[in-house]
């Protein structure tokens, strides 16, 4: 079921970002946290939250409720 309002099409990472931070969800913990490697640098670090930032390079990372799809943006 979709929100009022998303077709769930995205052009690009930062609008599924953007959309994410809209629906409130940036800063909500995620079920799990995810480790991950930053596509940018290598840095490996850990995501608490459905928005992450790499602590080296500063790329933004989001992951959406509830799928958990892993969206990378500038």
């Amino acid at each position: 079921m979709m929100h009022e309002g998303c077709s769930g099409s995205f052009e690009n990472g930062k609008q599924v970002v953007d959309k994410i931070r809209m629906m409130g969800f940036a800063n909500q913990p995620m079920a799990m946290p995810l480790y991950i490697k930053c596509t940018e640098c290598d840095e490996e670090f850990e995501m608490e939250c459905h928005e992450g930032k790499c602590p080296s390079c500063h790329m933004v990372y989001g992951a959406t409720p509830p799928a958990m799809l892993l969206i990378q943006t500038m």
